[in-house]
């Protein structure tokens, strides 16, 4: 009897593990079914959702190379949509950090910089009261070039950023941000970046109006301070954005800066033609 009882749990215990095992082989074989199942998570918002079409957050964390045990850096989460995802992904087995814009304490006065700093406050509240959805997110303030956050450099894994870059360049400092980010990122590690993508009319010229970068100039920028550029993709390209709005890349969805003005035209355009770019920090660093 004792025996009989010895081989069934020796079964059960043989069954587990050849379960486990499937389901971690599973997993690491679509790794994107996971990423996929969050971007369409009831969690999120319905016009959050809408975004995917335009966003492709499941391709685009996969291109990138993002894996559950990592420690990852979000760089400006706004309303938080790519967090949404990040976090409940990354909360079992690694960790999340986001680097929010400045909080106001009173002192702000650029109206643009109150608007962020109501943005960080009310993602930061979120989190706290869905913690069983986000898990343990870090969260450090981030103002290049003037305020560092208390971070120990090659701390992360990845560093994300998504369309932030046209913001550092339109204040003078994109190469001393791309710079920290270089200095937090372990060697061998990805900074992975989307950004608005400006027209390219030969190898040496583009035209760029407001919110749109080059993409020959941005990788240059990298490459200057470190990075090596490892792949770049289409995933979030969009060949009907002509990239010659009144208002820029604001013009389209999801700002519609024009408001009702050509509202079907632009709504029928999308979100902006982007570059989606991987870059390596070297494993010998420099």
């Amino acid at each position: 009897m004792k025996k009989i009882i010895i081989n069934i749990v020796l079964a059960v215990v043989l069954t587990s593990a050849v379960s486990l095992v499937w389901q971690t082989q599973a997993s690491e074989a679509d790794p994107r079914q996971k990423l996929s199942e969050l971007a369409l998570h009831s969690e999120r918002s319905a016009e959050h959702i809408a975004r995917n079409q335009y966003r492709h957050p499941a391709d685009t964390l996969h291109f990138f190379g993002l894996k559950p045990q990592m420690s990852v850096l979000e760089v400006w989460p706004g309303r938080g949509w790519y967090t949404e995802i990040l976090a409940p992904y990354l909360k079992e087995q690694g960790q999340l950090t986001i680097a929010q814009f400045s909080h106001d304490d009173g002192t702000l006065k650029d109206e643009r910089a109150k608007f962020w700093a109501r943005l960080s406050a009310e993602l930061s509240e979120r989190i706290a009261a869905q913690q069983h959805y986000f898990g343990t997110v870090q969260q450090v303030e981030f103002e290049p070039p003037y305020f560092q956050p208390a971070l120990a450099a090659e701390q992360f894994d990845m560093v994300l950023s998504f369309r932030n870059a046209h913001i550092w360049d339109e204040r003078g400092h994109l190469s001393a941000t791309l710079q920290a980010l270089y200095d937090l990122i372990a060697p061998g590690g990805v900074l992975g970046l989307v950004e608005h993508r400006a027209a390219t009319l030969s190898d040496t010229t583009s035209v760029a109006v407001e919110g749109y970068l080059d993409e020959a100039y941005v990788i240059a920028a990298a490459e200057q301070v470190g990075f090596e550029l490892a792949e770049r993709s289409e995933i979030n390209a969009n060949l009907r954005d002509t990239k010659d709005h009144p208002k820029g890349v604001y013009t389209l969805p999801p700002t519609l800066a024009l408001g009702n003005y050509n509202r079907e035209l632009y709504q029928a355009i999308g979100e902006s033609d982007r570059m989606t770019l991987k870059f390596i920090k070297p494993a010998n660093g420099r």
